[in-house]
């Protein structure tokens, strides 16, 4: 089994031209996540994005569960890019379906030297309840869901830790949907 992350990009009327596929699609993913196939994701604030994170056989599956996904299918989703982590920290807890855009995250990426000293520091931030999942792409690079609306905030938990190049840590919203 493999853990993937898939970076969507979506249509430009977004927010109307999901209306007729929104419930098919979070039944979809709730189920896939009863399966243990979907870990978590939700889109950006503004609708232009979204992060979906998968665990399957493989990245030809895991991009097959994208392709059958009612937002793909129904020209929600633009397109996406399908990454495959090397090192992946899953979540403690999954939490409830949340569409109300209350529940705002924060994704965090950069690119660690030292992957596994780095590892070391997700999961002190994972026990602190400070991230939600995330891991490291083979060349190094971090994806961490942080449970901080505030990306300063987000960035400047693992930027204190010192595990990662400086300067390297970025941070963008993502409403924790499931």
């Amino acid at each position: 089994m493999i853990f993937c992350h898939v970076a969507v990009t979506t249509v430009d009327d977004y927010a109307t031209r999901r209306e007729p596929f929104r419930r098919a699609h979070l039944d979809r993913l709730m189920a896939l996540r009863g399966g243990g196939i979907v870990i978590g994701g939700g889109p950006a604030p503004d609708g232009t994005t979204a992060d979906v994170f998968y665990r399957a056989p493989g990245e030809r599956e895991a991009a097959s569960l994208v392709d059958d996904d009612p937002y793909m299918k129904g020209g929600v989703w633009a397109r996406y890019a399908l990454t495959a982590f090397s090192h992946f920290l899953e979540p403690w807890q999954l939490p409830p379906l949340v569409t109300d855009g209350s529940r705002l995250a924060t994704i965090v990426e950069g690119s660690a030297p030292d992957v596994d000293m780095a590892s070391f520091g997700l999961i002190e931030a994972r026990g602190a309840g400070r991230m939600a999942f995330g891991g490291f792409f083979p060349d190094g690079r971090t994806l961490a869901l942080m449970r901080s609306a505030d990306p300063a905030e987000a960035v400047g938990w693992l930027a204190d830790m010192g595990l990662w190049t400086a300067g390297t840590l970025t941070a963008r919203p993502l409403l924790y949907v499931l």
